[in-house]
C-alpha cells in the first residue's frame, strides 16, 4: 500500500480531490480538505472508499501499514553497515504506557546505557502514526537507501563518526534483521514487572494482523549481557541498584 500521511492526496466519490491534513495509522481516521472548504472532513480508511489521487484504493485493513518505523530502520542501519558505517547503533524500547516503542540511534563507541544524544536522531511511534516520517527530510515510505541518503544530508557529521569497524555486532544485526524483516523489529526494553532479563532477545510486530514471532530464538547484542551483574546494572564504574532486572531507561 502506498503511504498515508498528512499531504497525501485523495479521491472521495462524493467530494472529488481532496488532501490529507492529519492522520492516525493506529485507529484509521484521518482529516481532509476538499476543494476550497475552509472546514476538514473527518474519515475513516476503513470504511469511507478513499483512494489515492491515481485510483488506486486505501485499503487500510486488507493491507496494514507499519504503525511504527522500527523496521525500517532496521533495513536502513542494515544499508549502512554494508557501506562502511559499521559503528551505527539502533536502540529501541517501550514507553511506560506500553502502547508504543521509542527508537535511537547513535554513533561511536557501542555504549548501550551511555549512548549519545543528537536532535532528529531519535523518536517514537506514537508520533509516527500522526507522520510517518523519521524526521530528517524523509519521505514516507521512503527505502531504506533514500532513508539513508536522506540522514547523510541532515547531519552528515554525526554520520561519519560511524564510518568505523565493529564486526562482531555488524554480524549480529544482520542476522538479526534476516530473521525479522520486513514484519518484526527487535526491542532492547521488557516489562521489569515480568522479572529478570529475558533469556532471547524480545521481538515486536510492526503492523496489526502480524502473527506472533515463530521463528529461531535470537541473541542480544555483543556485549549487552555484559551490562548486567544479577539485579545490579554497572553504569561509569559505579554500580546502580536494579531490584527486578530492567534497564535504567524503565526507571527515567
Amino acid at each position: 500500500m502506498k503511504p498515508v500521511a498528512p499531504g497525501t492526496v485523495i479521491f472521495h466519490r462524493h467530494r472529488g480531490y481532496g488532501v490529507i491534513t492529519s492522520v492516525n495509522l493506529l485507529t484509521g481516521w484521518i482529516s481532509a480538505r476538499f476543494g476550497d472548504e475552509v472546514r476538514t472532513l473527518d474519515l475513516n480508511l476503513s470504511h469511507d472508499e478513499l483512494q489515492h489521487a491515481d485510483g488506486e484504493p486505501i485499503r487500510f485493513r486488507r493491507d496494514p501499514p507499519d504503525r511504527m518505523p522500527h523496521a525500517r530502520l532496521m533495513a536502513m542501519v542494515r544499508e549502512l553497515h554494508r557501506a562502511g558505517y559499521q559503528r551505527l547503533y539502533l536502540y529501541s524500547w517501550p514507553k511506560p504506557s506500553g502502547l508504543h516503542w521509542r527508537w535511537h540511534l547513535f554513533t561511536g563507541q557501542r555504549t548501550w546505557i551511555d549512548r549519545a544524544w543528537r536532535e532528529g536522531w531519535y523518536g517514537s511511534g506514537a508520533d509516527y502514526n500522526f507522520n510517518p516520517i523519521l524526521g530528517w527530510g524523509d519521505q514516507p515510505g521512503a527505502s531504506a537507501q533514500e532513508l539513508a541518503s536522506a540522514l547523510a544530508k541532515f547531519d552528515p557529521h554525526g554520520l561519519s563518526r560511524a564510518l568505523s569497524r565493529d564486526e562482531d555486532h555488524t554480524a549480529w544485526f544482520d542476522a538479526v534483521c534476516e530473521a525479522l524483516l520486513p514484519n518484526y523489529a527487535y526491542t532492547l526494553g521488557w516489562d521489569y514487572r515480568d522479572g529478570p532479563v529475558p533469556e532471547h532477545l524480545p521481538v515486536i510486530p510492526v503492523r496489526r494482523g502480524v502473527p506472533a514471532y515463530a521463528g529461531p530464538p535470537l541473541p542480544w547484542p555483543p556485549g549487552w549481557t555484559r551490562l548486567w551483574t544479577g539485579g545490579r546494572l554497572l553504569v561509569r564504574g559505579s554500580v546502580k541498584t536494579n531490584p527486578a532486572g530492567a534497564p535504567s531507561d524503565a526507571f527515567r
